[in-house]
Order: structure tokens, then C-alpha cells, then sequence
């Protein structure tokens, strides 16, 4: 641990806990938006699996009747306005990554906007949806949420157990026992956590949507391109079905640009959708998609559906 650092997440913690504790005795409001919201999010900063379980649930509430729309704070998005309604056909560059990603993957409303009120709002408004869902958002206390899920990384959990700057935690634990459900990705569930997996089985060619299996790609020349949270994760999955690979790590969120990967332009390369979707434009022609399939425990998707309903 760095032990310098401690005092300044003192600080941190303070702020936090006098934030909640306005919000918990009036003098700080949250607001209704007219319909159920699902928050889903986590403590620590880096991916933990966040943002493909608000797809996974997206469309499971879809599938049961609901029309639901998703808000996101749309990091690194270069948008001159909001609230922001994604039409599909933008550039990464202008609404980011995650939400770009989101409404691929769904097919549903997504709006863009840090203010999660407001964007709920607009979501409401102009879209006619009854549920939102929202992508991240654990720490926007003026957003009332009918439904409080956190996502934990199974391997890493909680690291230090230390606040920012100090560890990776932006609130503490203790937070848990308030949230309704703790879903962990990977590793084992504890007593009272829900499983999550993530697998993946098959590559897809940017270029032509050509599809193949994993299989296809072991015993040649792969290179391995991320710019996400947790890296470690994607490559451990990519090694447990016997391909070995070149690795070429961003930052999480990384802006793509043609010269990053021009050296890559006539190899075979590997990608998340979280890059693919920055990569797309430029693509070589032997560049793959490797779509992470999740699974969840089927007692949380019932205790969802019913939490939902109550």
C-alpha cells in the first residue's frame, strides 16, 4: 500500500460519507424519474464486467414485455449538447465506447448525458420506455433507483480495501449490505453473491462479419489488441483456448487512431468489442471481434425479474 497516500483517501472518505449522509437526512434531494431504474455498478475503479450485464439485462427485460432504455454518462464523448439520443450511426469518438456498444448490442434507446436525471427523464419522454437501466451511476444519489446492482471482479474483489487515491475502492464496503444484489464476474461467489461468467467461443471478421471458431486462430501468428479495464481477464480466456498471441495494451477508453495500429495493418489480430467498435473504420482485413458471451445465475435472473415487479 502506499502509505502516503492514506491521508488524502481520508479525505475522500469524509466527502463521500458527508455526501450520503446529506442525502439521507433531506438536505440533498433525489429525484423520481416516473418509472423503475436498475443502477448497475461497482466499487472499483477498472472493468469488472459492468457494462456486458446491463446488455445481458437489457435484453432479458426485453424479453419479458418491458420496453427498456438505457442512460449512460458517456465517458470520453465529445458531444457539443445533452441530453444526447443515439441514432447508431455516430463515431465513437462523438458518444464513446460503452454507450455505442450498448445500443449495438440491444437494440435500445440509449441516451447520453452525465446529468442521469435528466437523461432519465429524456428517456422517458421521447422514447416511451418503462424501465431504465443504468449503465454505471452506483455514485448518482439525485437518481432514485428502484433496483441497486454491483459488480465485483471475482479474482481481484477489492484489492487493498483502500479508497482512491490510495486503493482502487471508490466507496466502501460497507455499501454493500444497502445494495440489492452483488453479482461477481469470474472467480467464486461468496455467500450472498450471484455468479457471473463471462466465455468466449468465436471471432468475427470486422471487415465482412465472417464468422469462426476460436479453434481457427491457434497454432498462428495473433496479435491482441486492448484498450479496456482489465486486460489480464481477456487474455486469460484467449490463453484457456490455446492461442498464443502478441499483446498490444491501451488505456482503458483509448481514442483509436489509424497510426496506434499501423504496423498491424496486413497481420491477424484479436479485439474486444469495446475496441472494435473504435476500430471498425480502419480495419485491416484479417481483423476479428471476439464477442464475450455472459452467464448468469438463473436464481439471480428470477430474483431480478421479481424485484422488478415488486
Amino acid at each position: 500500500m502506499l502509505y502516503f497516500l492514506w491521508p488524502f483517501s481520508l479525505i475522500y472518505r469524509i466527502v463521500i460519507e458527508l455526501r450520503k449522509s446529506a442525502y439521507r437526512v433531506g438536505i440533498l434531494r433525489s429525484f423520481d424519474v416516473g418509472v423503475p431504474v436498475v443502477v448497475v455498478g461497482n466499487l472499483t475503479v477498472g472493468g469488472t464486467g459492468k457494462t456486458p450485464l446491463v446488455a445481458e439485462l437489457v435484453r432479458l427485460l426485453s424479453r419479458e414485455g418491458y420496453s427498456p432504455g438505457i442512460v449512460s454518462r458517456g465517458y470520453k464523448a465529445q458531444i457539443p449538447k445533452h441530453p444526447y439520443l443515439l441514432v447508431g450511426k455516430e463515431s465513437p469518438a462523438l458518444v464513446g465506447d460503452e454507450p455505442l456498444l450498448l445500443y449495438e448490442k440491444t437494440n435500445r434507446p440509449v441516451m447520453i448525458d452525465p446529468n442521469r436525471v435528466r437523461a432519465c427523464r429524456e428517456l422517458v419522454d421521447k422514447c416511451e420506455v418503462d424501465i431504465v437501466v443504468s449503465d454505471d451511476g452506483l455514485q448518482h444519489l439525485r437518481m432514485e433507483r428502484s433496483v441497486e446492482i454491483v459488480v465485483v471482479d471475482g479474482c481481484r474483489r477489492f484489492g487493498n480495501d483502500q479508497l482512491l487515491p490510495a486503493g482502487p475502492l471508490r466507496e466502501h464496503q460497507k455499501c454493500l449490505v444497502t445494495s440489492d444484489f452483488i453479482v461477481t464476474n469470474g472467480g467464486n461467489a461468496r455467500s450472498g453473491e450471484y455468479q457471473m461468467r463471462t466465455s468466449i467461443k468465436y471471432a468475427v471478421r470486422l471487415v465482412d462479419g465472417e464468422r469462426r471458431d476460436l479453434s481457427c486462430f491457434s497454432s498462428q501468428k495473433i496479435h491482441v489488441v486492448t484498450g479496456i479495464g482489465n486486460s489480464e481477464s481477456f487474455f486469460s480466456e484467449l490463453e484457456a483456448v490455446g492461442i498464443q498471441f502478441f499483446r498490444r495494451c491501451f488505456p482503458d477508453h483509448h481514442s483509436y487512431r489509424p497510426s496506434d495500429l499501423r504496423g498491424l495493418t496486413s497481420q491477424k489480430v484479436l479485439m474486444t468489442s469495446k475496441d472494435a467498435v473504435k476500430c471498425r473504420q480502419f480495419s485491416g482485413p484479417d481483423w476479428w471481434v471476439v464477442p464475450q458471451e455472459v452467464e448468469i445465475d438463473n436464481a439471480f435472473k428470477n430474483d431480478f425479474l421479481t424485484a422488478i415487479k415488486q
